[in-house]
C-alpha cells in the first residue's frame, strides 16, 4: 500500500519504490530505500511528515503515493 494510506504513529517498512529513475534517486537520497523503516509522524494539507533513518521529512502527499510500504 503507499506510504499516504499508513496511519500516524504506526511503523512500517518500505518494499517498493515507484517512478522514474530521477524520482527514485531523489527519495533514495532522502533515506527511501527498500528495507528501511518509515513512520508517519502527522500530515498537514498536502504534505505529510515522517521519520526515516532518524530523520524528519516532510514530503507532499504526491510524493509519498510513490512509496510502498508493508506492516513491519
Amino acid at each position: 500500500m503507499p506510504l499516504t494510506f499508513a496511519p500516524a504513529g504506526k511503523k512500517a517498512f518500505i518494499c517498493k519504490i515507484k517512478g522514474k529513475d530521477d524520482v527514485r534517486h531523489f527519495l533514495g537520497s532522502l533515506g527511501f530505500v527498500e528495507g528501511e523503516h518509515v513512520t508517519v509522524v502527522s500530515e498537514m494539507g498536502g504534505n505529510m511528515i515522517v521519520n526515516v533513518k532518524d530523520t524528519r521529512i516532510a514530503i507532499s502527499k504526491a510524493m509519498a503515493g510513490r512509496i510502498m510500504i508493508a506492516d513491519a
